[in-house]
């Protein structure tokens, strides 16, 4: 069975300053939530937080 942890995570985008909180599951180092782009097409620069 995987233990994966749920995590929440902010995001928020460098390009145009929108704001995402997203909840993730957590397998060691790397976070899955499924995010994949900003509403502007960023799609690499951003803040990333956990909590």
């Amino acid at each position: 069975m995987n233990a994966a942890a749920r995590v929440k995570v902010r995001i928020r985008c460098r390009h145009c300053g929108e704001k995402f909180v997203l909840r993730g599951r957590q397998d060691k180092e790397r976070v899955e939530t499924g995010f994949k782009q900003c509403l502007c097409n960023n799609q690499l620069d951003f803040d990333i937080e956990m909590e």
